[in-house]
Order: C-alpha cells, then sequence, then structure tokens
C-alpha cells in the first residue's frame, strides 16, 4: 500500500517538476495531492496518531518560520515585493506539503539538503534555462523523487525510522 502511494507521489511530484521548469506556473490542484499524499504515506509509517500530529505541527512551524524570516527580509532589508519576487505561491505550499511528509528529524535533513540541491542545480544550468527564476518547488520536487526512488530500491536509512 505505501508503496503504490510512494510511487503516485513521485507522479504528483513529477508533474509539479515538469510544469515549474516549463512555465514557473503549477496547478493549483496538484499542491492539495500531494500534502494528502505525502501526509498519508507519513501517517501510515507513524506508530501512534498525536506522534504524526506533533511531527507535521513542529514542520510547520519551522517552515512557517522560515517564510515569516525572509519575508521580513525581503520586505525590510531588500526594500522589495514579497510574493512573486522572494518566493512565489506555489513554493510556499510546496514546502507546507513537504512538512507534512516526515518526521521533524528526516524533515530538516531532506528540506535543507532539498534547498542545496535546488541551488547547486540552478546554478549549474542557469545560463541553459529560459527564464531566469528558481523553479524551487520544481527542483524540491525532483529531489524528492530521487529521494523516494532510492528508498524504494534500497530499504535502508528509513525515512519514517525517527
Amino acid at each position: 500500500m505505501t508503496a503504490a502511494l510512494t510511487v503516485l507521489t513521485m507522479v504528483c511530484l513529477g508533474y509539479i517538476a515538469l510544469q515549474d521548469f516549463k512555465e514557473r506556473k503549477v496547478y493549483w490542484w496538484l499542491f492539495p495531492l500531494t500534502m494528502l499524499l505525502l501526509g498519508l504515506i507519513h501517517f501510515l509509517n507513524t506508530v501512534e496518531p498525536w506522534v504524526f500530529l506533533s511531527y507535521i505541527s513542529l514542520n510547520a512551524s519551522f517552515v512557517s518560520l522560515i517564510i515569516c524570516t525572509l519575508y521580513i527580509f525581503t520586505r525590510t532589508i531588500a526594500k522589495k515585493k514579497f510574493l512573486d519576487y522572494s518566493l512565489g505561491l506555489g513554493d510556499i505550499l510546496f514546502f507546507y506539503a513537504f512538512a507534512l511528509g516526515f518526521p521533524t528529524f528526516t524533515f530538516v535533513i531532506l528540506f535543507s539538503n532539498a534547498i542545496l540541491f535546488a541551488l547547486l542545480v540552478f546554478l549549474v544550468f542557469k545560463k541553459k534555462l529560459r527564464l531566469k527564476t528558481v523553479p524551487l518547488a520544481g527542483l524540491m520536487g525532483a529531489f524528492l523523487i530521487l529521494v523516494f526512488g532510492y528508498s524504494l530500491i534500497f530499504i535502508s536509512p528509513p525515512l519514517y525510522g525517527y
């Protein structure tokens, strides 16, 4: 059951990545679907419901803190618009979808590595991109596809063992 949900999630993440790479626009319904799928996989791999709720509460708080910090920086120091300048709405929705998908320890590691992955890939392919903005949700989605693919092929280390 979880393997089928994981593959379905990978397909959803693939659509997010493709749309974000091509147009920097993603169908809105892909984000709630991704939230549902990631949350369901996480819930099915959690022992107790209260543990699941505590993990997603901590993760959502972490994401909110990051978004608030970026908002304050963008508005006060950079003196620019926040939405669609520093971060797109799709990126924000993807961050929250990501937050539903993993235990807190795993989430922090995967989230920070996904951001680093997105930065490195963007820097390598920057000159070849038609649009010069970072497809952050798409690159993070591609990173998660790699992580899920690896976890389906190789059992260890477990994504939900923490």
